[in-house]
């Protein structure tokens, strides 16, 4: 038997690798860059803890979640190994634990969370204690562009170098633009042993279903699943608690959880989802990332998810064990509006929000599949499968029939309007519904007014939906969410390929009670980016958003659409002192003229350090020539006043540390900065 087979059975009491394992254990035991991406529940945590057994020194183990840490750690001790976490949530007692057995050369396995990497004296430590190994685990995280981006991760790479160790990097998510990512951010680009094993999780069964009173649904899904552990993913804080006050009044075990609620009780959630049998924890996505807990046997969406990648990630936390488990995905037109919504207000730059817009189009296209989801899911990771008889789709195969002519009316609709419209405004064209929009743009003179009288509006918009999940519309981030027609969709333009869609998911977007959007879908991208520029305004101004402008002022901007100053000056709520303070900045986001924006900045968008930021950039641009304008010039990189608005010092000592400042610059600036923190 081999030293790692030896080590497997005697330390982890297993007599044989699963898929996979050996290889991925053997490149990083014998001190090889590695990159691997295996399913939840394949075994990721032992491909660096039996290598860090193998091998002389310090294993450095860098994991985005405190509960996740302490889980590894108790189970590693329980298994005879000397490992430890250096966390924030350590008692004093604990970390002089952990010193100590480094101190004494016993410690094999250390834990960091990524923060931990940006303090004084981290990388000195690391390298007094001997590291032999870093060890990344969920390096998904080092996508900035990802679901689970931690800023901190970039610093992982600089780590990598400086010590000149090793590094063997591990996710379950990773599409191939992500994986791209983390060779460039960790490995400089340099191909690592690259393994990819797999995205496949055959016990886990996928079903999706259109919104039809979905508390009802949901309800049903646990109902039927009574006395199992499950989790509810939903988004928002509000629909937590109130999906887990509907649960109880069931009959049901549940609970909510958040990032709203007291850290106490967060943690007493946690405790108990791990300690007791049956119970149903109603969550924010961040719920069970840091949870290894193997007998989870369902997962309900409750509300679309933002991605496949995100999607898959969180169903993955079901099934741990290998044993069947069950999800349900819940999507509706609401769901989409409010991802779009999201993706649009981004700090991103438009490429991305494209992109952004393409991952949501195909997570559309598995919820709207007209064949096996598992084939369809595979495929997105860039695997090929047989139908997998576990999912909705196979258990039960859907109602087809021939969209090609439909398809066809929605692009020709799209092109004769210049691509310049969403869903709404082109689905009162098809309709033949003339509406004070359609008639002011003379839109009801198009071949095209009219022709799809044969659809409800219901039946359209689960079209449209369709064709979005085939990606042959995109919304266009640039255009405030008008569709863009893809290369994909011009052969069925032209008549050259035909188009197959579902009418059952047509059937089940009849529309129902009507909630009455502020704006239509065609007006909603350029809506939400005019609150987004509301929002930074207000609190740079200390002020309520609707100081700034009143959502009525914004849908009049979002409808018309000035491009003039004097334009601007016409819409209602627009006096001569709110056009002299706010006009140009609201024209530049209607309009699409570049701001100047610097990155360390733009981090913290939409934050209260990023009103802390400005007050500090303007109090160094008053005193860079000193108090009276004579003195040498002195200044502060963007990058230290982040730091500071992020840290929020309260004496000169934290300042200087904080921003890294010199003795003249605390000088010069030091007063200045503590009063406009001491402010805020």
């Amino acid at each position: 038997m081999t030293r790692a087979g030896e080590l497997l059975a005697s330390v982890f009491g297993f007599a044989a690798f699963r898929p996979g394992q050996a290889e991925i254990v053997a490149a990083v035991a014998a001190g090889r860059n590695t990159l691997a991406i295996m399913p939840t529940g394949g075994g990721k945590s032992l491909c660096f803890q039996l290598p860090a057994l193998m091998r002389e020194g310090v294993t450095v183990v860098v994991s985005p979640l405190i509960a996740l840490m302490r889980d590894q750690v108790r189970a590693l001790r329980a298994a005879g190994v000397v490992a430890g976490a250096l966390t924030s949530a350590n008692t004093e007692a604990e970390n002089d634990e952990v010193f100590a057995a480094l101190d004494e050369g016993r410690l094999k396995l250390l834990y960091l969370a990524p923060e931990r990497l940006a303090l004084a004296g981290t990388q000195a430590l690391l390298r007094r204690i001997g590291t032999r190994l870093i060890a990344v685990d969920e390096a998904h995280c080092v996508s900035q562009w990802g679901h689970d981006f931690r800023p901190d991760y970039l610093r992982i790479g600089d780590l990598r170098r400086a010590l000149g160790v090793p590094l063997a990097a591990f996710t379950a998510t990773a599409d191939e633009e992500t994986r791209a990512e983390i060779v460039t951010r960790l490995f400089d680009g340099a191909a690592p042993d690259c393994f990819l094993r797999g995205f496949d999780r055959p016990n886990i069964h996928l079903a999706f279903a259109v919104k039809d009173q979905p508390r009802r649904q949901i309800l049903a899904f646990a109902g039927a699943r009574r006395g199992q552990s499950g989790i509810v993913y939903a988004a928002s804080r509000a629909r937590t608690e109130a999906l887990a006050h509907a649960l109880r009044d069931e009959g049901h075990a549940a609970c909510h959880y958040h990032a709203g609620m007291d850290p106490d009780a967060r943690r007493d959630t946690e405790a108990r989802f791990q300690r007791e049998d049956g119970l149903i924890v109603v969550a924010t996505v961040a719920f069970g990332m840091g949870i290894d807990k193997p007998d989870i046997r369902w997962v309900a969406h409750a509300d679309l998810p933002k991605s496949i990648e995100a999607h898959y990630q969180e169903i993955g936390r079901a099934g741990r064990d290998g044993a069947p488990a069950e999800t349900l995905t819940l999507y509706g037109p609401e769901d989409i509006r409010l991802r779009r919504a999201q993706i649009d207000e981004s700090p991103a730059p438009p490429e991305r929000k494209g992109a952004d817009h393409a991952r949501l189009n195909a997570l559309l296209g598995l919820a709207e599949a007209t064949g096996c989801r598992r084939q369809r899911l595979l495929a997105y990771f860039g695997e090929t499968s047989e139908p997998c008889g576990a999912c909705d789709l196979c258990d039960t195969p859907p109602e087809l029939f021939d969209g090609t002519e439909a398809v066809r009316m929605a692009l020709s609709a799209i092109l004769r309007t210049g691509e310049n419209f969403g869903a709404e405004h082109l689905i009162d064209i098809l309709s033949g519904r003339t509406t004070d929009k359609v008639r002011a743009r003379g839109h009801d003179g198009l071949p095209t007014f009219g022709v799809g009288k044969g659809l409800n509006r219901g039946e359209w918009q689960a079209v449209f939906r369709q064709m979005m999940g085939r990606d042959l519309i995109r919304p266009d981030p640039e255009r405030h969410g008008a569709f863009r027609m893809t290369e994909a969709a011009r052969p069925i333009l032209r008549g050259e390929e035909s188009l197959t869609l579902r009418r059952d998911t047509v059937r089940k977007s009849q529309p129902g009670p009507v909630v009455r959007a502020l704006v239509g879908d065609e007006d909603a991208g350029l809506f939400s980016a005019l609150k987004a520029r509301r929002r930074a305004l207000a609190d740079a101004a200390g002020v309520p958003a609707y100081v700034v402008f009143t959502d009525r002022t914004l849908i009049e901007m979002a409808e018309t659409r000035p491009e003039t100053i004097d334009q601007m000056a016409r819409i209602s709520g627009v006096g001569a002192k709110k056009l002299e303070s706010y006009g140009a900045a609201f024209l530049e986001v209607i309009t699409g003229a570049a701001a100047a924006v610097h990155p360390a900045r733009m981090k913290l968008a939409g934050r209260d350090s990023g009103t802390i930021f400005d007050r500090l950039d303007e109090e160094q641009r008053r005193l860079a020539r000193g108090p009276d304008g004579t003195a040498k010039p002195l200044s502060l990189s963007p990058a230290a006043l982040r730091r500071i608005a992020e840290a929020r010092p309260r004496d000169l000592t934290g300042l200087a540390r904080a921003g890294g400042l010199d003795e003249a610059r605390t000088e010069r600036f030091g007063a200045a900065f503590l009063a406009v923190l001491a402010d805020a």
